[in-house]
């Protein structure tokens, strides 16, 4: 009976075994995939034996590389690429080609033919986005400037994956059947694979269009899974891979408006996809072989993860212009091989270009460098300050200056030049105060140089870059590079080297602002709270509560780091206090307008409360209040009135103090001219 059912039933045993795995890998902080890899070693053939049958292991291996190739190419973002096209195209192209260069030459030195050597080389490029980002997201350094280029050399290894693929399988058919025939086969698969991207951009959006007609979500799943299916089986009738014909369903549906949706219906089954897959891999690994060739699998892992932290780390500082630091930390992060590299090795193996022990050694290696991978991410900084201590290179970003700071006093330094920092600096040119901008993108630093953006080269979260940057002098510093360990070590630094200045940190995390503060910041604004104070004051205006009042409780608020917000307790708002009173709708303020018929009068004269109802209480001018208006008094233009009285009576009194909206005359001049 359960025959009848073997692949049914695989499933179940592989899903049943991957959830307490993936469950205890959580626990203590590994990712998902080295659970699934671990499941697959257990239940594999070479394991327990759970799952035994080598059909049904392909099989599994075939299906889950297809989904998971269909789901990432929803998931593929041209904003994303857009916004990082210059890490892409110049970072990623070289880390992939020099790569795919240098493992090569190697394992042609280690005596594998040219087409087996040029494929290992294939396989060695790719990085593990799933397990890279998820570390760096555990650790808060996505958008620390390592994160960010990492993240863009790995979207640049996503997009070569179905151009390694097309490589792999033209090496396989050269091997084949030499000559003519496979370059015919290759040829074919080329037009095909054309014809599905020219044809598939027409007539995915065509059809899905009047599918959503409908309005049924489960036949708009339905035609989604057909373009999938559909465009695997043709892709592989032409001789390429299903699971390369399923990502370019992905991407095709992607670009459409319909592929937030089609995403939205996909995700859901991403980790069952992925989980089916990296299991089926690991039950393709032989840990017998691997305990009889451990020297070997351990040469090569280590001689893969040494090599790509060189490789990338040397992109990254010499055609990305980044910080030796930042290299060092984007290289140790994308040292270890990548799980697009199983779907290229099952690629591989079908067209027989990689023999059983080689293909045994490259899965082994694999699991290993993943299994080093958090470990790696989490000694990248020390490793790479130790490093740089070694090689002399103590502020490694070795900072320069097209102006240099000595001449520059009371200014500010901004360090970081995102979006947010770009306008900050902006404001500051257009306010005149000095500043100066320290980055350590050298892409970005050219760009904004050209523009006549007083910006460095360096890491000013280092003790070096700043004292070059002239901190001793400067009046405030502007942490704005989003990443916490690197916040609190810079505003550390800061504070010791001038405790008299002002430190602004921006923030998105909560948990963060007690540690700046202790460490010396002054300010510091989470994004996420002044988006709740900008709704807070926005819903108070629609009760009439005013201007001057909310501006007050807002930099109150501020001043107490968000204390309300934070659930720390705080006296009672001076809102709440009006509110009880009853008289939070009774004030105004008001500023005298030029032509109002307030000007050169007292409220006396003015008859502003025989007039209106309303009473002047103080009027503020340059600053200073003034409370007791005698007959002597008169408004100016300039003047803050604040106004007492009735809601109708404020909107009366507050228009004798504005001026009146101009009407144009006959003969087209302004009325009063």
């Amino acid at each position: 009976y359960m025959h009848e059912f073997a692949l049914l039933w695989d499933l179940f045993i592989l899903i049943a075994f991957a959830i307490p795995a993936v469950a205890v890998a959580q626990r203590i902080k590994l990712p998902s995939i080295v659970a699934f890899l671990a499941t697959g070693m257990a239940i594999g053939p070479h394991g327990f034996g759970l799952i035994s049958r080598s059909a049904e292991v392909a099989t599994l291996a075939e299906i889950g590389v297809v989904l998971l190739l269909f789901s990432i190419g929803l998931e593929v973002s041209l904003a994303q690429i857009v916004r990082m096209r210059s890490t892409i195209a110049l970072g990623g192209t070289l880390q992939i080609g020099i790569t795919v260069g240098a493992a090569g030459a190697v394992a042609g030195v280690a005596g594998l033919p040219t087409e087996q050597a040029v494929v290992f080389g294939c396989f060695v490029a790719l990085s593990s986005t799933a397990i890279v980002l998820k570390s760096y997201r555990d650790r808060d350094e996505l958008d620390a400037p390592h994160g960010r280029t990492a993240l863009g050399i790995l979207l640049a290894q996503d997009l070569m994956v179905v151009p390694l693929m097309l490589v792999v399988q033209l090496l396989g058919s050269n091997q084949g059947s030499g000559g003519l025939g496979g370059i015919g086969r290759a040829g074919l698969g080329l037009l095909v694979l054309v014809a599905i991207l020219l044809i598939g951009r027409k007539l995915v959006p065509w059809v899905l269009e009047r599918v959503a007609d409908f309005q049924d979500t489960d036949l708009f799943t339905l035609a989604i899974g057909f373009f999938g299916l559909g465009a695997a089986f043709v892709a592989a009738s032409a001789g390429l891979s299903l699971a390369l014909g399923a990502f370019l369903a992905g991407l095709l549906i992607s670009e459409s408006e319909y592929g937030a949706q089609a995403l939205s219906d996909v995700l859901p089954f991403r980790a069952l996809f992925s989980g089916i897959f990296f299991t089926s891999v690991g039950m393709l690994l032989d840990l017998g072989f691997v305990a009889e060739r451990f020297p070997l699998v351990g040469g090569v892992a280590v001689g893969v993860i040494v090599g790509k932290a060189i490789i990338v780390a040397a992109v990254v500082t010499l055609a990305l212009r980044q910080s030796f630091f930042t290299g060092m930390m984007s290289g140790l992060g994308l040292a270890q091989i990548g799980e697009f590299s199983f779907a290229l090795a099952i690629v591989a193996a079908g067209v027989g270009l990689v023999p059983e022990p080689v293909y045994q050694v490259f899965l082994a290696a694999t699991v290993v460098s993943m299994l080093a991978t958090p470990l790696l991410i989490a000694g990248a900084r020390p490793a790479a300050e130790w490093l740089g201590h070694v090689t002399g290179r103590t502020a490694w970003e070795d900072a320069t200056f097209e102006t240099q700071p000595s001449s520059l006093k009371d200014h500010a330094i901004i360090v970081g030049y995102g979006m947010t920092g770009s306008r900050l600096a902006r404001v500051f040119k257009a306010a005149h105060i000095p500043y100066l901008v320290l980055e350590t993108n050298g892409l970005t630093i050219r760009a904004a140089r050209q523009d006549g953006e007083s910006i460095a080269y360096g890491d000013g979260t280092r003790r070096e870059v700043l004292v070059k940057a002239g901190i001793e002098g400067a009046r405030v510093v502007v942490f704005n590079i989003a990443s916490p360990i690197d916040e609190l070590r810079g505003v550390a630094v800061a504070h010791e080297l001038n405790p008299s200045m002002k430190i602004v940190v921006r923030t998105r995390t909560v948990d963060a602002i007690a540690d700046l503060e202790r460490r010396g910041a002054s300010d510091v604004v989470v994004e996420e709270y002044e988006a709740a104070l900008e709704l807070f004051q926005r819903v108070l205006r629609h009760y009439s509560i005013p201007v001057y009042t909310i501006g007050a409780e807002l930099d109150a608020m501020r001043a107490e780091h968000y204390g309300i917000l934070r659930g720390v307790p705080k006296e009672a708002l001076h809102l709440d206090d009006l509110r009880y009173l009853g008289i939070h709708h009774a004030l105004e303020v008001v500023e005298v307008e030029a032509g109002s018929a307030a000007v050169g009068k007292n409220p006396v004269t003015l008859d502003l409360r025989g007039a209106t109802g309303a009473t002047v209480v103080a009027v503020i001018r340059k600053g200073e209040p003034f409370y007791n208006l005698d007959a002597d008094s008169r408004f100016e233009v300039g003047d803050a009135v604040v106004l007492v009285g009735a809601s109708p009576a404020l909107v009366k009194g507050s228009a004798m103090f504005r001026a009146p909206p101009r009407s144009s005359n006959p003969g087209g001049q302004a009325d009063g001219r």
